[in-house]
């Protein structure tokens, strides 16, 4: 598992002519990054006098924050998993229209599944969006600097996240599901980019003045 691995040896894998991990890894790992990274600026606010009225607010997003790290690290063993039967099936024979058929009905199945987990990724790291905007607001003043950097974190797991969607979306012949699955992931990116890109507009402001 990931959460277990040396990050150096991890990264090692990732430069390989492996298949796994790829991007889909990386990505959770870039939104997992972002999640501890909040968590951080949420840890550098809780005890503090001036943050007192927010006390509650910011251990809530501290909690949420460390489950969706651990549930971003999770989903990058999750897409491991499932590149390997969808690697799998794209061997398997076509000489006869029955086995073309089995082929079809596979590959979808397994199209599908590839899918869901960067999604998953996606609904995540939106998450992690929303409570890194709140913190950019009412956290520490002194870590406001580790928002900005958390926030690009978060948007390039999306954007990567979003890649992995379309490259296995784009192979399915089932095109209703596909445009289904298209649609929600572009949803996804047009309101996350622009929460992203508004937090850290707004962090970049504060520090230039």
């Amino acid at each position: 598992m990931i959460e277990k691995q040396v990050i150096g040896e991890w990264v090692d894998e990732l430069s390989s002519k492996a298949p796994v991990p790829g991007g889909g890894g990386a990505s959770a790992l870039g939104g997992a990054l972002g999640a501890a990274l909040g968590q951080m600026v949420a840890n550098l606010t809780v005890g503090k006098k001036k943050y007192a009225e927010v006390q509650e607010e910011i251990m809530r997003g501290l909690a949420s924050l460390g489950r969706l790290q651990g549930e971003l690290l999770e989903l990058a063993d999750r897409d491991a998993q499932v590149f390997a039967p969808l690697a799998e099936a794209y061997k398997l024979p076509t000489e006869t229209e029955e086995q073309r058929d089995e082929k079809d009905k596979i590959m979808e199945s397994r199209l599908l599944d590839a899918s869901l987990v960067p999604m998953e990724m996606m609904e995540k790291v939106i998450e992690i969006l929303d409570i890194l905007e709140f913190l950019e607001e009412k956290g520490s003043r002194m870590a406001v600097s580790d928002v900005g950097v958390a926030v690009q974190f978060a948007r390039a797991a999306l954007n990567g996240a979003v890649m992995n969607v379309y490259i296995n979306t784009k192979s399915m012949k089932n095109r209703e599901q596909a445009e289904a699955l298209n649609e929600k992931a572009g949803q996804m990116i047009d309101s996350g980019t622009k929460k992203a890109d508004e937090i850290y507009d707004r962090v970049r402001a504060r520090l230039c003045k």
